[in-house]
């Protein structure tokens, strides 16, 4: 594609941006899924992310997607390639699975992600030998090694770099409409925090991790990562750990918000909502339209009611201060972008957050399990891994809805 052509390039040129925003496919999709490594006999985690990845990672060499590690040992990461739809994206997701699976299998490894893990203990995690990972734990102290924690990433493509800071600042208002819908971490080290995202108020204490700041555009982006670089506080733009933020070397904008989500179908759900959301902001900027966001103090507080209660917040949903039960504020945002979502091609997809709202998230579920086993933790274990590897599985009959 030409600079000519290439719109973001074009308004690169026009604002004089110097952090260069990639070019990528409008609306196009990218996933990213941590998952724990547990052992099958007792479900505690287990540290052999290394071992698996070594085996795995020369077989899956060319594939659209890649299996790599993270800070913990007992973590491997699923990573797609761009899909043009969510569906395609879900394909490279469990094509990885099947992939790892072939490692963790015989050594007697299950996989399950949540936000948490119900029963593990920081103090028992190795952290992954690399540089990156011992400045981060040297710098954040007993924070860094709290980060016992596992989410999804969820890239969408911006086909314009002077949208890409309003999409984040309207996206922040659905910012809690996306931790609900994949809350999974109501229990941490062993106890019932009170909490159905626990994950997403631990996270939030790493620096530069949180809410995003509120910056009208892509100059005032830059402004950001300038001010943070030269004082030292990061070197470039991919240690921006916000909720939703930028992501520069991909053209995206990048959700990570959500806790790590239990099941495929799920995690798909979520990706559609994500697609929609992100193609309703950019054909209302094409149209001229100024995108709608929420006074920064009520964004804060809406992510600590969905942190807190889930799917059961009321949260805030405009300027003036009107609150509405999350759930219900949902049904309305799917009924209103149902029509994008047919056109983005995800409707199966997208079909699946009338499911999770109908069923409840997954920190209800957990919850549920352990009170049904009277409080033994190892229950709910075993139930993410039941759910995790069935999940998979109904991919086609997802896919065929």
């Amino acid at each position: 594609m030409t600079d000519a052509a290439n719109p973001a390039r074009r308004a690169c040129q026009t604002d004089r941006v110097t952090v260069p925003f990639a070019t990528s496919p409008r609306s196009s999709v990218g996933l990213e899924w941590e998952l724990m490594l547990a052992d099958r006999a007792t479900g505690d985690l287990a540290p052999r992310g290394p071992e698996v990845i070594e085996e795995v990672a020369p077989r899956v060499a060319g594939e659209r997607f890649s299996v790599t590690g993270e800070l913990l040992t007992n973590t491997v990461e699923v990573t797609s390639g761009v899909g043009e739809t969510v569906a395609t994206a879900v394909d490279d997701i469990a094509d990885a699975i099947a992939a790892v699976r072939e490692a963790t299998d015989p050594r007697g490894l299950e996989l399950l992600c949540a936000g948490s893990h119900p029963f593990a203990q920081w103090y028992d995690q190795q952290v992954t030998d690399k540089t990156r990972y011992h400045k981060l734990i040297e710098r954040t102290q007993w924070w860094g090694r709290n980060m016992m924690i596992w989410g999804v990433h969820v890239h969408i493509g911006v086909d314009d770099v002077r949208k890409v800071m309003p999409i984040v600042g309207a996206l922040s208002a659905y910012l809690p409409h996306l931790q609900a819908l994949s809350a999974s971490s109501p229990f941490w080290a062993g106890e019932r925090t009170g909490y159905a995202s626990n994950r997403s108020l631990v996270f939030q204490q790493l620096p530069t991790a949180g809410l995003p700041w509120p910056l009208e555009d892509w100059p005032a982006f830059e402004s950001y990562l300038e001010d943070m670089v030269r004082t030292g506080v990061m070197a470039d733009a991919s240690e921006v750990r916000w909720d939703v933020r930028p992501a520069p070397r991909w053209g995206t904008v990048e959700v990570r918000a959500c806790d790590g989500m239990s099941t495929l179908p799920e995690l798909a759900a979520v990706a559609a909502l994500a697609q929609v959301l992100v193609e309703w902001f950019s054909r209302r900027l094409d149209s001229g339209e100024t995108l709608p966001q929420l006074q920064p103090w009520f964004v804060r507080e809406n992510k600590w009611r969905a942190a807190r209660y889930g799917l059961e917040a009321e949260v805030i949903v405009d300027r003036d201060g009107r609150s509405e039960p999350v759930a219900d504020h949902l049904r309305e945002t799917i009924e209103a972008v149902g029509g994008i979502a047919e056109e983005l091609r995800c409707a199966p997809e997208f079909a699946e957050l009338d499911t999770i709202l109908a069923q409840g998230a997954s920190y209800a579920r957990q919850i549920a399990v352990a009170d049904a086993a009277g409080g033994d933790l190892r229950a709910v274990v075993q139930h993410l891994i039941r759910e995790f590897r069935a999940g998979p599985v109904r991919r086609e009959q997802l896919l065929r809805a």
